[in-house]
């Protein structure tokens, strides 16, 4: 009775074995499933988070290299402040050919659909520094809104003016300038260039380092902005130093009869600042043909719009030079001739035509003033000068 009972016990313990058996050798192949799906899952991770990060990478690595680019205008369409809005920076990248393009941009509905408050661009041809910015720094104070300053200096020159001041900031892209040359008529197209993209600016002053304003603010805005005409000297002068410069090659755009000279120190409005601007047809031969002893920055701006537009011109300059003592180049002034009887010799005994009527304010600056000068110049200024 016994053995049957031992054989069963025996055989399910044979049983239970095998089972175990069976249960060990099945799990081992369900565990090895399991892990190699979680690999392919953590792979898939891996690679998934590798390209989310790269992407990420790319991403900011392009926002960067868009900041670092500093454009002329900072434009995204959606206003018209983007449009009207003053380059942010005048060291931009334009060659001149495109800078001349892109200032000759002239919108064709005469309305502004905007408060437009007219500027005066002063434009500084200088060889380096502003020794009389002090001066002018007075000149400007509390009129922010309705100047604008440019200046074309060496190349090789870096200006150092603080950020309080009116010059911080406000020097162009230049090359260098010969005197009696085209360069010098190519500087005043630059600086009348980069006057033009601040579409706010109305009245464009060409001025030297040498230059001082006989007037305040005030009076000279009021002076320029009411008038009819822009200052330009463009007259006949028969001798050897005006139609003994002219050159029969300059036929047929320049006759000898519309040979014009004149100052070089000049104020005109806009219409006219992109008439220089945009000009082909008198720039080639003015430069090919008038060489010194012809002085093409007398002549050349003169010239071409007297037979442009004649009637916009008042034939006369804004700047005071004394050229009394002959030369090729007009007196300087120090520090002992600043006096207010000198001024006083300045200011009377003018008489000029302003809008049509006869007028005892004739000019607005002077020239040409030495560094050595300053500190007397501030001392008269707000007597003399009213600023």
């Amino acid at each position: 009775m016994m053995q049957p009972r031992v054989v069963a016990m025996e055989e399910g313990k044979e049983l239970i074995s095998a089972n175990k058996t069976n249960l060990f050798r099945a799990l081992p192949s369900r565990l090895l499933v399991f892990c190699l799906l979680f690999l392919g899952v953590g792979v898939g991770l891996s690679i998934i988070s590798m390209y989310s990060v790269r992407f990420s990478m790319v991403q900011q690595l392009a926002t960067k290299a868009t900041s670092a680019v500093q454009p002329l205008f900072q434009d995204d369409g959606t206003t018209i402040d983007n449009f009207i809005r003053p380059p942010s920076n005048l060291m931009h990248n334009m060659n001149d050919t495109e800078l001349l393009w892109r200032a000759s941009f002239v919108p064709q509905i005469k309305d502004y659909p905007f408060k437009r408050v007219p500027k005066i661009a002063f434009m500084f041809l200088t060889k380096g520094p502003l020794p009389l910015a002090p001066l002018w720094d007075r000149f400007f104070k509390g009129h922010e809104e309705l100047y604008s300053i440019y200046v074309h200096a060496l190349p090789s020159y870096t200006a150092g003016y603080p950020p309080s001041s009116p010059f911080y900031g406000r020097q162009i892209p230049s090359q260098m300038v010969e005197w009696g040359r085209m360069s010098m008529c190519e500087a005043e197209r630059r600086l009348l260039a980069n006057a033009l993209l601040d579409i706010s600016n109305e009245w464009f002053i060409l001025l030297s380092e040498s230059c001082i304003p006989l007037h305040n603010f005030s009076i000279i805005y009021r002076y320029i902005s009411r008038s009819r005409h822009s200052f330009m000297g463009s007259f006949d002068e028969p001798g050897p130093y005006g139609r003994g410069r002219y050159n029969p090659h300059m036929q047929p755009e320049v006759t000898l009869s519309q040979w014009r000279k004149g100052s070089q120190w000049f104020e005109v409005n806009r219409k006219l600042a992109i008439d220089i601007i945009v000009d082909t047809t008198y720039y080639p031969k003015f430069k090919k043909f008038c060489r010194p002893a012809c002085y093409v920055d007398e002549h050349y701006f003169p010239t071409m719009l007297t037979i442009q537009s004649p009637h916009l011109l008042a034939n006369r300059t804004l700047t005071w030079t004394d050229w009394s003592r002959g030369g090729a180049h007009p007196a300087t002034f120090g520090k002992a001739d600043i006096t207010e009887g000198f001024f006083k010799k300045i200011f009377e005994g003018q008489v000029c035509l302003y809008n049509g009527q006869p007028s005892t304010v004739c000019y607005l600056f002077a020239r040409k003033f030495a560094p050595s000068a300053l500190d007397p110049l501030l001392g008269l200024a707000s007597k003399v000068f009213r600023y």
